[in-house]
């Protein structure tokens, strides 16, 4: 039962990653803004650890392979997302992007993991793309140059490299140190970033504290120790397939929260992801 639950939980979570990006980003610099984010995770995630006395990191060489998973799934997923939103890249197109992540997961699963990935689960995620595709079409816009395109295909390298990383490297650490451990070096070059660019602020208004608290406790504490947990238990190319259903899980989120119209290619789309992922999971 926790097998089926952890999944449906960790996607629902990671869904509503879109209200911080929406209601904090016309705030803040986008590394401003995840650096304060990071360091909240580490404080919180550190008294947790010390509470609970967690088992912290053996040696060096632990700590340095889940601090690299955290630099690539934390640091340079999310920096290139808020930052290529911020430079005016459509969400539509930002989640398509960052929606190819299953197909090169499957793709570099077998050569770096040995992972089988078999002609069912290709027909799925194919299948789980071209939901994608249509959930967001509506939301292809113009008007976006090259500077916000690239920081997207940089966030989904790093979400792609970073589950295949920690799936290889360090699939089993305590989800409190862990957190520590991925986060700490990402909050550090974050800072070095923000501290050269002059890119530091922040606008302290409700709608900042909102989103900033709801990306602390629901994104990276709840959704993101989801996510570690599908990564100690399942295939690579099996937690990547659940990506495919966060934009038609958004955009019935949108659609409660905010009224945004659902048109007959998003319904269509949403069931051809569910369908993909289904056949991608079995």
């Amino acid at each position: 039962m926790l097998a089926r639950f952890v999944p449906l939980l960790f996607v629902l979570l990671w869904s509503t990653g879109f209200l911080g990006a929406k209601f904090g980003l016309p705030h803040a610099e986008p590394l401003a803004f995840l650096l304060i984010r990071y360091l909240l995770v580490i404080t919180l995630m550190t008294a947790l650890a010390l509470l609970f006395r967690a088992r912290w990191p053996g040696d060096l060489r632990q700590w340095l392979h889940i601090g690299v998973s955290g630099l690539l799934m934390h640091g340079l997923y999310l920096s290139g997302v808020f930052i290529s939103i911020s430079q005016g890249l459509p969400a539509g197109v930002a989640s398509l992007i960052v929606g190819m992540q299953p197909l090169l997961t499957a793709t570099l699963a077998g050569r770096l993991l040995g992972e089988t990935v078999l002609p069912r689960q290709w027909t799925g995620l194919a299948l789980g793309f071209a939901g994608v595709a249509l959930v967001v079409s509506h939301k292809l816009g113009s008007g976006f140059g090259m500077e916000a395109l690239v920081p997207a295909f940089a966030a989904l390298i790093g979400i792609t490299a970073g589950t295949l990383y920690q799936k290889r490297f360090c699939p089993h650490f305590d989800w409190c140190s862990g957190a520590v451990a991925q986060f700490l070096p990402t909050a550090v070059i974050t800072a070095a970033i923000v501290f050269i660019t002059d890119g530091f602020r922040i606008d302290w208004t409700g709608e900042f504290v909102f989103a900033l608290g709801w990306l602390v406790l629901v994104l990276s504490v709840g959704a993101i120790s989801l996510l570690n947990w599908l990564i100690r238990h399942g295939s690579a190319v099996n937690v990547a397939s659940l990506f495919y259903l966060t934009p038609p899980t958004t955009a019935l989120l949108a659609w409660l929260l905010f009224g945004e119209t659902l048109g007959g290619l998003a319904l269509a789309g949403m069931a051809l992801a569910v369908w993909g992922v289904y056949l991608s999971r079995r």
